[in-house]
């Protein structure tokens, strides 16, 4: 069943600390925090997605706050303050072992095999997307690449991806 609106924000609100918190990681300034959640939670009522647990929702949050407070930097022109890479590793695999007793652990976990499993290269080409938080242009501007190629590699990936975590969850689940 999926979430309706009134969850979406009522969950959204009781982890409105712990994801401003997150946020702030990034920016470190308490007004674009605001700005990045508010942002947040009418992308999650606004947007065409579905949220079939808290869990989900949760994790769809703090990744779509990261990356606001990444862009919110490129468009103030700062370099961030904020922890270094090695310690946002660290955690983002708290937040993961976190979701691991939920619903959605099987899914985190098998999203973080199939990752094991793909190419160097199209490893760094989602580094650059979701991690560094650059966009398909500058992207392609910096590995030398046509925009059309860029869209096209992380498609197959997103796809590739998607496949290989229904497989997984299926195989763990003994459903095949």
């Amino acid at each position: 069943m999926k979430l309706d609106e009134s969850q979406i924000l009522k969950v959204l609100m009781e982890w409105r600390n712990r994801i401003s918190a997150a946020t702030w990681l990034v920016v470190k300034d308490a007004h674009a925090v605001e700005d990045i959640f508010q942002n947040v939670a009418i992308k999650a009522i606004t947007r065409n997605v579905e949220f079939k647990a808290e869990a989900a929702l949760v994790s769809w949050a703090f990744i779509t706050a990261r990356r606001e407070g990444i862009d919110w930097i490129r468009r103030q022109q700062r370099v961030s303050t904020g922890l270094s890479e090695d310690l946002m590793k660290v955690l983002e695999m708290e937040w993961v072992a976190h979701f691991d007793k939920t619903s959605s652990g099987a899914r985190v976990e098998a999203l973080s095999s199939c990752l094991d499993r793909i190419p160097d290269k199209s490893r760094s080409l989602l580094k650059l997307r979701y991690f560094d938080g650059y966009n398909c242009i500058e992207i392609a501007e910096k590995i030398g690449i046509e925009l059309n190629t860029v869209y096209k590699r992380l498609s197959r990936l997103h796809q590739g991806l998607r496949v290989c975590i229904e497989q997984k969850t299926r195989t763990d689940s003994g459903h095949l």
